[in-house]
């Protein structure tokens, strides 16, 4: 695992590899359209936390096996093992451990959708940094035509696009076409089916050119000053900007910049 090349010792039902600095994560049940059961659960959020700290991983791209299902949502025959292990209910003890329900990770993602990207599928698309979808992909949350509640899709979506928008998927239960997808900036590209991979991978390469660590801190003042207000968004981020700046990718950068060459990070 640590030559970046190989799967994880758990990686079954879902996959980690890491090329470089790029980790995939993918779900990888293609025979059972990529539905989430518990023994991908428990490879999925295995995969997260390997992604989380793993220091040589500075970018996770998210796809499917094979050419039909990116995420096919919770396999309907194990509903409870598809949610996780969990003592007592989820407001009993709020355990954020998956990336579908919360987990923190500041480290930039992206979703490479293959194909049809449903219930929980379309949860972590939701909570990537940007989505890049093949031309035959869809998007949808079935769960109220099966008379569930969508929940954690109800909080994120209406933060990305507008209401209307985000009514439409989250009430109809009926799926969208990327084009769709497109319009309303649930995706941030739609490309042809056989270069959807690489285009994740350009995209995944032009991330990694920034300091990680830099990158990080960006996207956690990003995300944790949504909800506060001017000054204090402001104070934050002023700390975390004297954090960053004590590193010694900090101190790479100013010397890679006087001296007229490319940086050389390493991430600490």
């Amino acid at each position: 695992m640590d030559d970046g090349t190989s799967d994880g010792p758990y990686g079954e039902a879902a996959t980690y590899q890491r090329d470089g600095h790029v980790a995939t994560i993918t779900y990888h049940r293609p025979e059972a359209a990529n539905t989430v059961n518990g023994a991908m659960r428990r490879d999925l959020n295995a995969a997260w936390d390997r992604f989380m700290a793993d220091e040589e991983a500075w970018v996770a791209v998210l796809t499917g096996a094979g050419d039909r299902h990116f995420c096919g949502g919770a396999d309907l025959r194990d509903p409870n093992g598809s949610t996780g292990d969990f003592s007592g209910t989820f407001w009993e003890t709020p355990t954020i451990n998956s990336f579908e329900s919360g987990l923190e990770v500041f480290k930039p993602t992206i979703a490479a959708v293959n194909g049809a990207c449903v219930g929980y599928g379309l949860t972590a698309v939701v909570s990537c940094d940007f989505v890049v979808a093949s031309e035959r992909a869809t998007f949808s949350w079935p769960e109220v035509s099966i008379g569930i509640p969508t929940i954690v899709g109800a909080i994120r979506l209406p933060r990305k696009v507008a209401w209307a928008d985000a009514m439409e998927l989250l009430l109809t239960g009926e799926p969208i076409d990327a084009q769709r997808a497109l319009d309303i900036g649930l995706a941030w590209r739609v490309v042809p089916h056989d270069e959807l991979m690489a285009e994740a991978r350009t995209l995944a390469d032009r991330l990694c050119r920034a300091a990680p660590l830099a990158a990080r801190t960006t996207k956690e003042v990003a995300v944790r000053t949504r909800d506060m207000g001017w000054t204090e968004a402001v104070r934050f981020g002023e700390t975390m900007r004297r954090v960053a700046g004590a590193t010694a990718d900090a101190t790479e950068g100013r010397a890679a910049w006087a001296e007229k060459r490319p940086p050389e990070w390493e991430g600490r």
